[in-house]
């Protein structure tokens, strides 16, 4: 009776920390994983918004922006070294994600910028966005608050997107 009732914890336990790590979200033939984003402070200007965006497809799709009720406004925007100085501009076009490749958003590359937010991210809440693309539509995620100083959960080197120098 006794390991019963230990196997069943055991198992609720497993079952409740692989669905809180299942963090993805599916749209036409794109795969959103893990979106998240850092804490915030009092009266911070912005946010980011983070995540693999992976095309099963056979034809391109392009992430043109988003929505969300915690912020004014979202864009698409790059991070990337020019000579020895880091630029960052708005995608007016959106960021192209290629058949059959997965695009990576993360600090110091692309990213979504949350301008205004409503109030401070508090690390451990989830965020809702809307993210816009112009093939798959409208899908809706959610934004997992990382600590201030989050780099991210993995490392997608070897996956097409920015490479940081």
């Amino acid at each position: 009776m006794r390991i019963t009732v230990l196997a069943i914890v055991a198992a609720a336990a497993i079952a409740v920390v692989t669905t809180a790590s299942a963090h993805s979200f599916k749209t036409g033939d794109l795969e959103i994983g893990h979106p998240w984003s850092r804490a915030t402070l009092p009266n911070a200007p912005v946010a980011g918004g983070y995540m693999t965006i992976e095309n099963t497809g056979t034809t391109d799709d392009t992430l043109l922006g988003g929505s969300t009720p915690a912020a004014e406004k979202v864009d698409v925007h790059e991070m990337k070294m020019e000579g020895d100085v880091m630029t960052m501009r708005p995608l007016t076009q959106g960021l192209i994600i290629p058949a059959g490749e997965t695009i990576t958003l993360k600090p110091g590359g692309y990213h979504l910028m949350l301008m205004k937010p409503q109030r401070p991210f508090k690390e451990g809440e989830r965020v809702p966005l809307t993210l816009k693309f112009e093939k798959a539509g409208e899908v809706t995620v959610e934004l997992a608050v990382d600590k201030p100083n989050a780099m991210g959960k993995d490392d997608h080197a070897g996956h097409a997107g920015m490479k940081t120098q």
